[in-house]
């Protein structure tokens, strides 16, 4: 296998998939959003995504991206290619992370995608350089704020009786569904769609505490449609029915 340099456009259509070699993702205009083994992420201009040999990902670009696309070949040509700096680009091939690059860097990834990219030679050294050139490179930097939990908990306290839906949280969050979904893992380990189950049961849960309403009607303020369905729920979340379970947190 020979490297490939590629010019491709991403839109709202998610892909997931993954290559039986290694790929680098260039951004040059636009934000693609990255989910990569349960971590998320995005790609502007600046910024590379690293996705080793056979690394399961997702990503999308709801207002549409673009982006120059590096196809790593194997272990033989990167020995071949690269010499001395073989064992830097192994180990940066090595697992998924997000890079920035300096200005000179972004300088030749535009140059590039200029460039005649079906010309072997171009892609050759293309691939040669852009490896060489990342070789040392740090993981950018990830944001450190967290969440908007508490936006997310009124928001589902407000509609817990009506259909709630992913798409909700992500608006509040102003990020794809994507890559909510891979925040979500990466910070507290449950999916959106657990997140808002479990917080309306805590609702139930202290309805059935601290009031005499009916279990039907605590189940449908709660967003079940049928008392059974909200039993079995209340049973795998807590180990009792409804009805055990507020004598249980009543003491009695």
């Amino acid at each position: 296998m020979r490297p490939t340099l590629t010019l491709r456009h991403y839109t709202h259509d998610l892909i997931a998939h993954s290559h039986d070699h290694a790929q680098l993702v260039f951004g040059l205009a636009g934000c693609l959003d990255f989910e990569v083994e349960g971590i998320g992420g995005e790609i502007r201009p600046q910024g590379v995504m690293v996705l080793p040999f056979s690394t399961h990902h997702s990503c999308g670009s709801p207002r549409g991206s673009q982006c120059l696309v590096l196809d790593v070949p194997d272990e033989h040509w990167l020995v071949q290619s690269l010499g001395e700096h073989a064992d830097a680009s192994r180990r940066l091939l090595d697992q998924p992370q997000r890079v920035t690059l300096d200005t000179r860097q972004g300088q030749l990834v535009n140059w590039l995608a200029g460039s005649t990219l079906d010309d072997p030679l171009i892609a050759q050294q293309g691939a040669v350089l852009l490896l060489a050139t990342l070789n040392g490179q740090s993981p950018a930097q990830q944001g450190a704020r967290r969440l908007p939990y508490g936006a997310f908990n009124a928001h589902i306290d407000r509609h817990a009786a009506y259909p709630l839906q992913v798409a909700d949280l992500a608006r509040l969050a102003d990020i794809s569904v994507a890559r909510l979904h891979a925040r979500f893992i990466a910070e507290c380990g449950l999916t959106p769609m657990d997140y808002i189950r479990t917080r309306r049961l805590q609702m139930a849960r202290g309805l059935l505490r601290d009031t005499l309403l009916p279990i039907g009607e605590i189940a449908a303020q709660v967003g079940y449609g049928s008392q059974s369905a909200f039993a079995a729920a209340v049973l795998r979340a807590f180990g009792h029915s409804p009805g055990a379970l507020r004598r249980l947190d009543n003491g009695r």
